[in-house]
C-alpha cells in the first residue's frame, strides 16, 4: 500500500501535535518514526492508517494504484500499539475468532497456528483478561502481523516483551513482511527498527522546528 501525505497537521484543542507533514510511504517501504515520548509518533501513525482524521491536509491511500475509500481502509490496516484494546472479555479462542472475522489472516494460516506462533495454544479457553502483559503484546503482535493487509503500523512493538520475546518478534516481522508497507514507532529502540530502511525525525514537524 502506498500512504501519500499532503500538508497534514493535527491539533487537539490549542495544541499542535505537528504540522506541514509532506510525506508518501511508497509501497513496500519501511520506515520508522523516531522521536522522545510525546513528540506526536502515535498520533501520526493512527493518521497513517486512517484512525484518526488530520486537522489540515489530505491522507490518501492505494492499493496496486488504485485509491482506496478512507472508509475501507480500516480493512487494509493492521495495528499494534500500547493503546489498542483487546477483547478482555472473550476467551482467547473466541477472540481470535472475531477477529479472523473482521481481518482475515494471511493465506494458509488458522487460528489455531495464530495462537501456537504466539505461543498461547495452551491458553485458548483463558480469557485474554487474565493474561500477562508480555502474553497481551505477543498476541498483538501475531494479530497484527498475520492479518492479510498491506499496511503495518507498530508502536513500540518490543514493549512488555523479555529477551527472548523480543528475538521472537524480530523473526515474525522478518517471516511476514516482504511485500508489505511497515512504520514503526520508537524511541531509537534498534530492536524495533532493524528491519527499517528509512528514518523519520518527527521532531521535524513539530512547531518552531527548522527541519
Amino acid at each position: 500500500m502506498e500512504v501519500t501525505l499532503r500538508s497534514v497537521a493535527r491539533t487537539f484543542g490549542r495544541e499542535v501535535v505537528f504540522r506541514g507533514v509532506d510525506h508518501v510511504f511508497a509501497a513496500g517501504s519501511r520506515t520508522a518514526l523516531l522521536g522522545p515520548n510525546g513528540s506526536g509518533k502515535s498520533t501520526l501513525l493512527q493518521v497513517v492508517g486512517g484512525a484518526l482524521a488530520p486537522t489540515d491536509g489530505t491522507v490518501e491511500h492505494r492499493c496496486d494504484g488504485r485509491r482506496v475509500d478512507p472508509d475501507a481502509v480500516y480493512r487494509r490496516v493492521a495495528f499494534a500499539t500500547p493503546y489498542l484494546g483487546l477483547y478482555e472479555d472473550l476467551s482467547l479462542r473466541d477472540a481470535l475468532a472475531f477477529h479472523h472475522r473482521l481481518k482475515p489472516f494471511r493465506p494458509g494460516i488458522a487460528a489455531a497456528d495464530v495462537a501456537r506462533t504466539a505461543y498461547l495454544d495452551r491458553e485458548l479457553d483463558k480469557p485474554v483478561r487474565q493474561f500477562s502483559s508480555g502474553m497481551r503484546q505477543r498476541l498483538k503482535l501475531v494479530l497484527a502481523l498475520l492479518s492479510d493487509v498491506p499496511l503495518l503500523l507498530l508502536d513500540e512493538p518490543t514493549s512488555n516483551l523479555d529477551a527472548r520475546g523480543i528475538a521472537w518478534f524480530g523473526d515474525l516481522l522478518r517471516d511476514h513482511l516482504q511485500g508489505r508497507t511497515l512504520l514503526v514507532a520508537s524511541n531509537r529502540v534498534d530492536a524495533e527498527t532493524a528491519c527499517c530502511t528509512a528514518q523519520l525525525d518527527v521532531m521535524a514537524w513539530k512547531p518552531g522546528s527548522r527541519g
